[in-house]
């Protein structure tokens, strides 16, 4: 059970790589500094952050649980909404989360290897969906 495990996490992370340096399908994106498109909705966010294939990357939920302590194969998102504010000085949550989304390799979470998290084939709506999702994991 162990080695499967194993081999599925790696073949993810090599899939993840792999598409990461075909470049991730050109869709718009909002610049790290603020928010475009508007106001998201946490609700399209939640079923964005679901879906195992986003585009032609792995997923969020894929990587990322959102059970407290549980690590896939990048940090879990829960609480992310209470830590994300004071992650880096004079950024909001919203800032940061933006800024990690676009910018994977911008902040990378002690314990957690650079360059494993694909940039995102989302456009700006999508970027805000997430955004907002997030925002209310407490």
């Amino acid at each position: 059970m162990r080695k499967t495990t194993l081999f599925v996490v790696s073949g993810v992370i090599l899939a993840a790589l792999i598409l990461a340096a075909c470049g991730g399908g050109g869709a718009s994106q909002a610049p790290a500094g603020g928010a475009k498109g508007g106001a998201g909705n946490a609700e399209a966010g939640k079923a964005l952050f679901a879906q195992q294939i986003i585009g032609s990357n792995p997923g969020c939920i894929t990587c990322h649980s959102l059970e407290p302590g549980k690590t896939l194969v990048g940090p879990s998102m829960a609480g992310i909404a209470s830590r994300a504010g004071n992650t880096v000085s004079g950024q909001s949550a919203e800032q940061y989360l933006r800024q990690s989304i676009l910018e994977p390799d911008a902040y990378v979470v002690a314990g957690f290897q650079k360059g494993l998290m694909p940039k995102p084939s989302l456009n700006d709506q999508q970027v805000n969906d997430l955004i907002a999702y997030l925002l209310t994991l407490k």
